[in-house]
This record gives C-alpha cells, sequence and structure tokens, in this order.
C-alpha cells in the first residue's frame, strides 16, 4: 500500500512541473491615457507575437494586437469602463488581467 501512495505522489508531482512551465503572466498599468502591457513566461522570458485582446466587462471586444518581441504592447484607452486584458501565448496558454474604469480615470 505504501508503495502505491508513493507511486501516485511521484506522478502528480511530475504532472504539476509541466503545469507551471507552460503558464503565461501579463502586467497591464494606465499612464497618459495609454494602456501598457507586460507579457512573460515564469521564467522571465518575454511573450513574442501574442495577441492581445482588450473586451469590456461584458465581453466586448473593443481591440486587439500583438506584442512585440520584449513581450510588450501598449494602445490608447479604447473607453473608459471597466476592461478585461486577455494574452494568448503559444499552444493555447492565456492568462487575464483586469484594470478598474476607476484606474483608467486616474491614468487619465
Amino acid at each position: 500500500m505504501k508503495k502505491v501512495v508513493s507511486l501516485l505522489l511521484m506522478l502528480g508531482l511530475l504532472g504539476a512541473v509541466p503545469a507551471l512551465a507552460h503558464k503565461v503572466n501579463l502586467f497591464a498599468y494606465v499612464e497618459g491615457g495609454r494602456i501598457y502591457t507586460e507579457s512573460y513566461f515564469p521564467d522571465g522570458r518575454p511573450i513574442k507575437q501574442a495577441v492581445i485582446k482588450i473586451y469590456t466587462a461584458d465581453d466586448l471586444l473593443l481591440q486587439q494586437g500583438v506584442t512585440d518581441d520584449e513581450g510588450l504592447y501598449a494602445c490608447v484607452i479604447p473607453r473608459f469602463v471597466d476592461l478585461k486584458l486577455v494574452v494568448r501565448a503559444s499552444m493555447g496558454h492565456q492568462t487575464s488581467f483586469v484594470i478598474k474604469k476607476a484606474e483608467l480615470e486616474v491614468g487619465r
């Protein structure tokens, strides 16, 4: 029984490592009427040429673009409402970042 539990535990741990390797990170901030984003993998490598989409809170697509080779993207604020930014990296991995209307107003 101990061997079975140990084997299952080891297999579970092995499965967790690849999941972390495919995680993506997205950070965004507002300054001077523009939204700036930084997209990167956990090891710090930029997510190059990734599609970024900007949605309203009710999932209306307002704008989309592509990160540069440093994982950066910037645009004019498309609308002063709560926004959800979504970046999609290779192999379908994606993450999102929400910017509240109040943050947009401050960064105007």
